[in-house]
């Protein structure tokens, strides 16, 4: 991977997790989701605007990857509903690299070197001890479930949009189109809630927003990447987003303890320095 694409990964990585701390931090996160798919729509217009349509050969992959996300908003709500952000986003963002590298070799026979591997085997392992920290035996078992669920859904968008991407000749095209088709996610939010008459909690709607577009950003930053490094490297890099996530936690929030997640984080770290010099 080239520092050009380590660059704007790590980046993504930051924005996904601040995006992240937003919603797990928000009182009504059903709202906030809804804002942030709001955003992905706008964005998703904008790209539609000046872009080419995606070829038609991408066309399968947009939509097997736009159903997936729809499961994942529903997935992601449950899961920090039921569960702990640094129980549940480490199990979900971990599981997700190995599954990416995993679908990369078997659907589009990529592969990384041996130095590759073994950085994405250490971004695993930093992962891992994140999820662990906190004792996973004693943890709700149904929250872990949906964390599980998170994490195959992740690195099922993940490979589906690796390979849209590449194929579609058009890559702010074929994001445009992806973010624009979240609208069915904020109909669904405020819908109802507009129906019945509902009070809305627009200034909540509003931070969601900002969270929107921190991570339309994130994403479309992964995605132009996608076209040019590997996929699996891509996915494994992104994922150091769980390691920012919890130094967020900890000097921000005052979460502890703190001595396993500044050892998960230097874990990590070795593993992004291993697959950039693959």
């Amino acid at each position: 991977m080239s520092a050009f694409a380590l660059t704007l990964v790590l980046s993504a990585a930051f924005m996904h997790a601040s995006w992240n701390a937003i919603v797990k931090n928000a009182g009504d996160r059903a709202l906030t989701l809804a804002a942030v798919a709001a955003m992905h729509t706008v964005g998703g217009l904008l790209l539609i605007a000046v872009s080419a349509p995606p070829a038609p050969a991408s066309w399968p992959s947009l939509f097997a990857s736009t159903i997936i996300h729809y499961l994942y908003y529903l997935l992601l709500f449950q899961a920090y509903r039921l569960g702990d952000l640094s129980q549940v986003y480490p199990i979900s963002r971990g599981l997700a690299p190995a599954l990416v590298a995993l679908g990369a070799y078997l659907i589009v026979g990529e592969t990384l070197t041996s130095t590759g591997w073994a950085g994405l085997a250490a971004i695993c392992i930093g992962i891992g001890l994140l999820a662990i920290q906190r004792g996973a035996a004693s943890a709700d078992r149904t929250a872990v479930m949906f964390a599980v669920f998170l994490g195959l859904s992740i690195s099922a968008y993940s490979v589906a949009d690796g390979i849209g991407v590449r194929w579609s000749e058009s890559p702010t095209g074929y994001m445009g189109w992806l973010f624009f088709l979240e609208a069915p996610v904020v109909l669904a939010v405020l819908g109802p809630r507009l129906a019945r008459r509902q009070n809305v909690d627009w200034s909540a709607f509003s931070v969601g927003l900002i969270g929107g577009a921190l991570s339309v950003l994130a994403y479309g930053l992964v995605l132009y990447a996608k076209t040019f490094a590997p996929i699996a490297a891509v996915s494994a890099v992104r994922e150091s987003s769980v390691i920012i996530a919890a130094l967020i936690g900890v000097l921000m929030f005052g979460e502890r303890p703190w001595k396993g997640r500044v050892l998960a984080a230097l874990v990590v770290a070795t593993g992004v320095i291993l697959i950039a010099s693959a």
